[in-house]
């Protein structure tokens, strides 16, 4: 099962619209996970007609439209794993083990809101990532996304992939 994951795509005020790269990935997505900071319904829109699967929830940007069709967390089991999906996990210092106690029964947590991508584990296995921002790289050196497989329970070629400059 081939995951296309992103967040905090603020459009249209970050950028006019997702970066090429990323709408071309799509198609090869089996499940398509959006850590909020969507801003727009527009967008939210067109994932759901281009994904096989979304899973997706809403930000602290996000406003009384995408509040109303989005959940704060989701959760999914994908290929034998147990997702959570949420935006905001609050400070990076101590987040692996404030997660850890938070989402017990989760193997991986997907979260956004800081465009740092994230890659750690917490002690007791939670896999804990941030595919940063396809649209605001912030402080960061480039907009990113990630791409990861789930097969037979596992979560393997995890890859961020850096866009090129707009």
């Amino acid at each position: 099962m081939r995951l296309l994951i992103m967040s905090d795509t603020h459009l249209p005020k970050r950028a006019k619209a997702l970066p090429g790269p990323l709408l071309d990935a799509l198609p090869e997505a089996d499940v398509v996970v959006h850590a909020g900071d969507w801003v727009d319904t527009a967008t939210l829109d067109l994932l759901e007609s281009r994904s096989r699967r979304l899973l997706a929830v809403h930000g602290n940007n996000d406003g009384p439209a995408l509040r109303a069709r989005l959940p704060e967390v989701a959760h999914a089991e994908l290929g034998g794993l147990r997702f959570a999906v949420v935006h905001e996990t609050g400070p990076a210092q101590g987040r692996e083990a404030r997660c850890a106690a938070r989402y017990p029964d989760t193997d991986v947590l997907v979260f956004g809101h800081s465009h740092i991508p994230w890659d750690t584990t917490a002690p007791g296995g939670l896999r804990l990532l941030n595919p940063g921002s396809p649209t605001d790289r912030r402080r960061q050196p480039h907009c990113t996304y990630l791409t990861a497989t789930v097969d037979a329970g596992r979560l393997t070629d995890v890859v961020l992939h850096r866009l090129p400059p707009r």
